[in-house]
């Protein structure tokens, strides 16, 4: 007996052994897989889904930066005249022996603004330094280049993180009008760069002004990858912003003989003499790769790593460190998890100075010259020799001109390199000028760059940018139906936020109808159907609207012409909202019986399931409560003009097409804030608006066509608002002779 109650025990002993090998093992597991998800998280790719920038040469989007530097364009010139510089330093300097460059890259119309789209009043806006104008206006600008409602955003977990290096626009001041004073402190105040933003649109995500100099908008976009990593925000606007107020930086580095002789950077040439100054705003939207995908938001590339570090004691201050510029490379690569030999190009700091460049081209030597396959250097280029050197604005410069090569296959040309710096050994590595434009073919690999700044103060910033490969789709997936199908009349929807602005986006448009009618109509374009549909979904609503009519591009060219110019012609619809009024949504209108015609609905349910999807389930509601001898369907294909004149059949067909058309409305995002409609179509919209389920609007829409066709066949069909009394009494008035399809009352 003792024996077996020591087995027993035994066996319960191993029992419980085993039992707790298994949880430990599953939580193991666990562990594994949870630390796998918290490390993919941290090293997840950040996703640029919309991008925004004005820089020299007339440059006021990403596609002109990339004329600029696509077809080799200098866009350094003379001091701008609308800023009242005062010129006699220089020429004192001229007389003194001292020659001061009077060219620089200067953005064009830095004055103009419009404060009415962002609800600031006029003073507000005077005492406003440039710089957060051009943030605000290249913000708005990047949010709609990536199909986003800039105000749809508020209350979001959208962070701003903007680089900023000067705060001169009140320094000059030696008066201020009293109504604008009380505006000065927050219109000059660097934070406040990154915070209107976040004011203006209502975002709640992290809002920061970093100032590393030179090297501020990489760092800012390296600061809103991680936050975006961490969880702290769900999408963010990252860039920089330059603009000189005063011409005090041209004399102050004219002085130490560091500023190039006419204005010109010479990255990397034996000639170069030094830097030449620039400015320039860059906004970039990002978020989440895994996030992009599932928003359905265009990725135009993706940042796989970045890094940044510090110079730390240096032979100088201001003078970089090569070794370590070597380590923010390395450890850019290592957060990309890929090696030198996978980068194809570096978009280079290159100031064009005799001291930095060569320590920069060493650096590149050492890392990116290294361990590459033969026949495949590292090409080596520089923004700043087509624009000057944009200071805090330069890095985000360079990300968007790397973006835009990619996208076209296009390495361009570094401006301005007489031949390559003999204070390098270029035998040291693989890295090669872009001294010619050159292909970028695609290949196995994603294309790959990696882009540099390097701050006066000693932060270095690296980027590493991937070319964006979307995941093919498994061979049973089908692939989604288009959104809009080109064909018959489509509405382009325009707004602004006063008349005059409103005029303006119809002339922006109208040029680029022009462009697309130069092109011809292609298969490449986008059709009237599809830039209807951006419109509609992806611009912001404001008070002053126009519709225009057409089905072609002659006939929205002709319709932009006039509402551009002010007049009215037919097609052109325009509204203005009254002020205080509700912001409301768009509003559903459902017709009464008239408006059908033979064929109707035959093409958009073979063309959109969820059109056909919705007909079906309304058709399976329909069945028990009409008496057709044919289905829904069979409705629809049917040319027989006896058949569509049946009030029992007409109805309940409008009825379900309704209802199906409000359904394929919602899944294109469309999402009524009100609905309305007359006869058959109130109770599509009470279905609509879930006041009845389906099976119910189904059963009421037939039952009443029903009684319609019933006293219709006695004679007549009259509609009359009265009371139920009245209604029995009309009922035995007529010996019963009548049918009451409704009664409408209290």
């Amino acid at each position: 007996m003792q024996e077996k109650t020591a087995g027993a025990r035994a066996v319960s002993t191993e029992d419980k052994l085993r039992d707790y090998l298994k949880r430990a093992t599953a939580d193991l597991a666990a562990v594994r897989r949870r630390l796998r998800a918290a490390e993919s998280a941290e090293r997840e790719p950040i996703a640029i889904v919309g991008m925004a920038c004005r820089y020299p040469g007339g440059v006021d989007s990403p596609e002109e930066l990339w004329r600029v530097v696509r077809d080799g364009v200098d866009a350094v010139s003379g001091f701008p005249v609308d800023r009242g510089w005062d010129m006699a330093p220089f020429d004192a300097g001229a007389a003194a022996g001292v020659e001061f460059t009077r060219e620089g890259g200067f953005i064009d119309g830095v004055a103009d603004f419009d404060p009415s789209l962002f609800n600031i009043s006029p003073r507000e806006a005077l005492a406003m330094d440039p710089q957060q104008r051009l943030v605000l206006e290249t913000s708005w600008e990047a949010v709609e280049r990536a199909g986003i409602d800039p105000l749809s955003l508020r209350g979001s977990r959208t962070g701003v993180f903007t680089g900023v290096m000067y705060n001169e626009y009140t320094s000059r001041a030696l008066s201020v009008p009293e109504e604008v004073a009380g505006h000065l402190g927050t219109g000059s105040s660097g934070s406040v760069v990154s915070g209107r933003v976040s004011y203006t649109l209502g975002l709640e995500g992290p809002a920061l002004t970093v100032d590393t100099a030179c090297s501020s908008s990489l760092v800012a976009l390296h600061l809103a990858a991680q936050s975006l990593r961490n969880g702290e925000c769900s999408m963010a606007l990252a860039g920089g912003v330059t603009v000189m107020i005063t011409p005090n930086t041209f004399i102050d580095f004219g002085m130490s003989g560091a500023l190039s002789s006419d204005g010109r950077c010479r990255a990397f040439s034996a000639d170069s003499d030094g830097t030449g100054w620039g400015e320039g705003v860059g906004v970039l939207l990002v978020e989440r790769l895994s996030d992009a995908v599932r928003n359905g938001h265009r990725v135009l590339a993706v940042v796989r790593g970045s890094a940044v570090n510090q110079d730390g004691a240096s032979s100088g201050l201001t003078a970089p460190n090569g070794p370590s510029q070597q380590r923010v490379i390395r450890a850019a690569l290592d957060a990309a998890r890929i090696t030198a030999a996978d980068v194809d190009v570096v978009e280079a700091h290159g100031t064009g100075t005799t001291l930095g460049d060569p320590i920069e081209a060493q650096a590149l030597l050492a890392t990116y010259g290294q361990g590459r396959p033969t026949g495949r250097p590292a090409y080596l280029g520089s923004l700043k020799s087509n624009i000057g050197h944009t200071q805090a604005a330069a890095g985000v410069g360079g990300v968007i001109k790397m973006v835009q090569a990619m996208r076209h296959g296009v390495l361009p040309a570094t401006l301005h390199v007489a031949e390559p710096t003999p204070h390098v050994d270029w035998e040291a590595g693989a890295v090669e000028l872009l001294t010619e434009s050159r292909q970028w073919p695609g290949g196995e690999e994603p294309r790959r760059a990696g882009v540099s700044s390097f701050g006066v103060s000693g932060t270095n910033a690296h980027v590493i940018l991937e070319e964006y490969r979307p995941a093919e789709p498994a061979a049973d997936e089908t692939p989604a139906a288009p959104v809009v199908e080109a064909g018959g009349v489509v509405p382009w929807v325009l707004s602004g936020r006063t008349e005059q602005a409103l005029r303006g986006q119809a002339g922006r448009l109208l040029a680029h109808v022009r462009e697309l009618d130069a092109d011809g109509e292609g298969d490449d374009g986008p059709t009237v159907g599809e830039i209807g549909f951006s419109l509609a979904t992806t611009r912001a609503a404001l008070g002053h609207r126009a519709v225009v009519l057409g089905s072609d591009l002659a006939d929205f060219r002709r319709g932009l012409e006039a509402l551009a110019e002010g007049r009215e012609v037919p097609g052109v619809v325009t509204s203005v909202r009254v002020a205080g009024s509700a912001q409301t949504g768009p509003v559903l209108v459902f017709p009464g019986q008239g408006s059908q015609w033979l064929g109707m609905g035959r093409e958009l349910a073979a063309w959109s399931p969820v059109f056909r999807q919705s007909l079906q389930e309304c058709a399976a509601a329909l069945e028990p409560y009409v008496n057709w001898d044919r289905s829904l369907e069979e409705v629809l294909d049917s040319d027989d003009q006896t058949l569509w004149g049946r009030v029992d059949v007409v109805q309940p067909v409008l009825w379900a097409l309704m209802v199906s058309l409000a359904r394929l409305w919602r899944a294109c995002g469309v999402v009524p804030s009100a609905v309305v409609g007359h006869s058959q179509g109130e109770i599509a919209a009470a279905v609509v608006a879930g006041g009845l389920t389906l099976t119910d609007g189904a059963r009421v829409v037939a039952l009443r066509s029903r009684a319609l066709r019933a006293l219709a066949g006695h004679g007549g069909m009259v509609s009359l608002a009265t009371g139920p009394e009245t209604a029995g009494n009309l009922v035995a008035g007529f010996g019963g002779r009548v049918s009451v399809a409704a009664v409408n009352g209290p």
